[in-house]
């Protein structure tokens, strides 16, 4: 038993002097500031550990951007996913997920993108549930606010999503509700120049000008782009 602890016990101790060397090299580091340190001297192993000990004593100080940054450079998942966890506790979910991201941590992406659903925060839900490519999660998360008349996370989901023919039911919706705005938007990303073209012919009609302008511009609709700005160029001051 003895023979077989021994190498470990060895290793053990050659480790703990290392990280014992490479913390001496910190508060240089510190001074210097981890955007003009060179390490381009060491190995690639020495160079991840004394990267290591930097960002541990970031860390100690509280320093989380730039503890990020060193474990970026040395590319130390474990202790990005870590920091993910102290911005969930601090309540900076926003902070948690792009360092998530980071660190690949697709299961805490995950649990937090549920998280922030059930919690009622849709932004965040949809950030994280975009990073994952999650289009089942996304389409449910769209239906929902469009089901609740919130027009604009559902023209930011199905744009991601990329779902054309959602985009257009959402300007519908937005038009039979009067939100002009939105429903030009929706359609635009949507691409459909019919839509816009119809859009325009109801702003038209309720003297909305410099808006119908736009949706006829967007519809490729020359005509009554000439149409407006030769009967109607007195209300299109500043366009």
């Amino acid at each position: 038993m003895a023979e077989t602890s021994e190498p470990l016990i060895s290793r053990n101790k050659k480790l703990s002097e290392d990280f014992n060397t490479f913390k001496k090299l910190v508060p240089v580091l510190l001074e210097k500031g981890v955007d003009n340190v060179n390490l381009s001297m060491f190995n690639e192993t020495t160079r991840k550990k004394v990267l290591d000990a930097l960002g541990e004593e970031y860390l100690r100080k509280g320093e989380l951007n730039n503890a990020i940054k060193v474990f970026i450079l040395s590319s130390n998942k474990k202790r990005l996913s870590a920091i993910g966890q102290d911005y969930e506790r601090l309540g900076q979910v926003g902070n948690a997920i792009d360092v998530y991201r980071l660190s690949d941590d697709t299961p805490s992406l995950q649990r937090l993108g549920d998280r922030c659903l059930e919690d009622g925060h849709i932004l965040d839900a949809i950030k994280a549930f975009r990073i994952l490519n999650a289009v089942d999660k996304l389409r449910s998360v769209g239906d929902d606010c469009l089901a609740k008349a919130k027009w604009d996370y559902a023209i930011e989901v199905f744009t991601a999503i990329n779902d054309a023919a959602k985009l257009v039911e959402v300007g519908d919706r937005c038009l039979d509700d009067r939100q002009i705005v939105y429903a030009a938007k929706a359609y635009e990303l949507a691409s459909d120049k019919d839509k816009l073209s119809m859009l325009g012919d109801t702003c038209l009609r309720e003297s909305l000008f410099v808006t119908a302008l736009r949706c006829y511009t967007l519809a490729g609709n020359d005509m009554m782009v000439q149409f407006i700005k030769e009967n109607f160029s007195n209300k299109l001051a500043g366009i």
